[in-house]
């Protein structure tokens, strides 16, 4: 047995021993490294800086575009600088339409921060449910519009919400002055501010402008803390400045809204046109809307029917057949049409005058507006004759003007015609034309025998523009007479005299199609006229459409907002009274004067 001191003494000169060898003659460290392995090591260190370097070079110098515009999404936005719309000014500077910075409300989802009373705050805001609310703010989008073109109190509720991701931006709405009286001119723009109806549709290119834009940095909040790059500006849209009359466009607005609620129609449109340099001064139609608020619009409001709908032009036709004859030398304004008792076979059919006025001049075949006496005069004539003065006066073309939606009605070959067909388009039926086309075709008796071109925009000058002769100057002259009869006491439109100045014009009343008919009670009733006839600076066309309150004749419905609109226009134009009796309107309850062709 061993004895504890002893064993302890041992262990103690063993552990002594092993305290005296040193690291470097330890026997593990005998053997020599081999070379290679120190050059292996250097080798692979030496690849990682390589490596290092040559993805440094990729990433600053080869591939810099692309990981620079993925630091700068972190924290560089760019705004987009909008370009104010236009304006439309009305021929003396009055603004129809322009635009006003109003605030658009935007979020950035996956940053709202908000609990569930202020998201309910939130969405009454702006006036949304909260299940709207939900669904615009979708954390998978990165961006989302919350209201655009807000108005301003909701812009404030929602700022002093203090919302995190919530913003607000300056957007530009159009602010329309004139409301209905100009809506079918001007028409309106969409919530991205481009033109959808009227001018603002026709000159799009020319109004929009080009937006501009500025680069920014900003900070977590969104906030704008510094411009970085260079700001692109804004390049504005140009104005439009237009021929219309801001007040004559209000009156006849109101004189067709009149109008129709007075005889109970459906519809009405009124066109005005200066007869020496072709601009238009008015073009208002019934039904309209306001083009700042569209909401629940009907097609029915939309329609420009002035230049849109086309219908038969009835009597307004005849004025131009007696023209042609005339110009043709087939006859003079004295030569006599026997129109027998009113009632005439031809071909098969039976062609009636509402009178029978027997044996009478050309003259008084457009005073008393008769059917028999337009076909006699026509059936002398050749139809490519015929055809040829139709196509001269604008049918069956479209009108060459800048606005949307204008269309050229229906005039058939004339090789195609029977002998009926040419009988029946001498008082206007067979063929069609807008209220529009029949405006422009009048110009003919206004500028002695010559159609001027049409213009929506303000002309630089007020001097008469050249036109494209159709008649001579004499056998206009004797035309304009004519016309000055019709309207006068014993012709189909007495009602559309003016106090003050003398007036020419012709109404035309006829049967609405339907199907492949005529409606037996539904009716179209119009005048188109020239004042003053001495000198002729105006033509107003006047159309109401399916008047039900008893009276449906052209002189009687169309023929007093003629009066009134071309009163109104004359005297906002400077033109002097030429007739020194104060009223030339004759009210002869005995003897209607009637037209019509049906």
């Amino acid at each position: 047995m061993t004895r504890p001191g002893k064993q302890n003494k041992s262990g103690a000169r063993a552990l002594g021993a092993g305290r005296g060898v040193t690291y470097s003659t330890s026997p593990l460290l005998a053997s020599k490294t081999p070379p290679w392995r120190s050059r292996f090591l250097v080798a692979l260190v030496g690849l990682a800086f390589l490596g290092l370097l040559a993805r440094a070079i990729y990433v600053q110098v080869l591939h810099t575009d692309f990981f620079q515009k993925q630091g700068e999404a972190r924290y560089a936005h760019t705004l987009e600088l909008p370009a104010s719309r236009g304006r439309i000014n009305d021929r003396t500077g009055q603004t129809l339409a322009a635009s006003v910075a109003v605030p658009s409300i935007w979020a950035i989802p996956k940053e709202v921060d908000a609990d569930g009373d202020k998201r309910q705050a939130l969405a009454q805001a702006l006036g949304l449910s909260a299940r709207e609310l939900d669904a615009k703010l979708n954390p998978e989008s990165h961006f989302v519009w919350l209201k655009r073109l807000a108005d301003d109190e909701t812009a404030a509720k929602v700022k002093a919400l203090a919302l995190k991701g919530v913003f607000q931006d300056r957007e530009y709405r159009r602010k329309y002055p004139e409301g209905e009286a100009a809506a079918h001119v001007v028409g309106f723009t969409n919530v991205e501010d481009k033109g959808q109806e009227g001018i603002e549709l026709a000159f799009q290119k020319e109004l929009q402008g080009r937006d501009g834009s500025r680069s920014v940095v900003r900070d977590r909040l969104g906030r704008v803390v510094e411009d970085i790059g260079d700001i692109v500006p804004a390049a504005n849209g140009q104005d439009i400045d237009l021929s219309v009359d801001s007040k004559v466009q209000f009156f006849a607005y109101q004189r067709i809204r009149d109008a129709v609620a007075e005889n109970k129609a459906k519809a009405g449109s009124v066109v005005v046109l200066d007869a020496q340099t072709g601009e238009v001064l008015a073009l208002a139609n019934f039904p309209s809307y306001d083009p700042g608020n569209r909401q629940n619009l009907s097609g029915e409001q939309l329609r420009n029917r002035a230049l849109t709908d086309v219908f038969e032009p009835g009597s307004t036709m005849k004025p131009f057949i007696a023209g042609l004859a005339m110009e043709t030398g087939r006859v003079t304004p004295d030569t006599l049409v026997d129109t027998g008792n009113g009632k005439y076979a031809f071909q098969g059919a039976v062609i009636s005058d509402t009178h029978a006025h027997g044996l009478i001049p050309v003259r008084e075949v457009i005073k008393f507006s008769s059917n028999i006496g337009a076909t006699k005069l026509a059936m002398q004539m050749q139809p490519r004759e015929m055809h040829e003065m139709f196509t001269a006066i604008g049918l069956g073309q479209r009108p060459q003007i800048s606005f949307p939606g204008a269309v050229g009605g229906k005039l058939r070959p004339w090789k195609t015609w029977r002998p009926i067909e040419q009988a029946t388009m001498s008082y206007g039926y067979g063929l069609s034309a807008s209220l529009f086309q029949l405006a422009r075709a009048y110009t003919v008796f206004a500028r002695d025998g010559e159609i001027i071109p049409v213009s929506m925009l303000r002309q630089p000058h007020d001097q008469p523009v050249p036109g494209i002769r159709v008649f001579s100057p004499k056998v206009t002259q004797d035309l304009r007479l004519m016309l000055q009869a019709a309207a006068g006491p014993g012709g189909t439109a007495p009602e559309a005299q003016v106090p003050g100045y003398s007036v020419g014009g012709k109404s035309g009343t006829a049967h609405k199609q339907e199907g492949r008919g005529y409606a037996s009670h539904k009716y179209r009733a119009w005048f188109v006229g020239i004042a003053p006839i001495s000198k002729p600076r105006i033509v107003v066309a006047v159309m109401v459409d399916e008047p039900t309150a008893g009276s449906y004749f052209g002189g009687k419905v169309a023929g007093p907002v003629f009066s009134q609109v071309a009163a109104q226009t004359l005297r906002l134009l400077g033109v002097s009274p030429d007739l020194d009796v104060k009223s030339q309107i004759v009210a002869n309850k005995n003897a209607v004067a009637t037209e019509e062709s049906f």
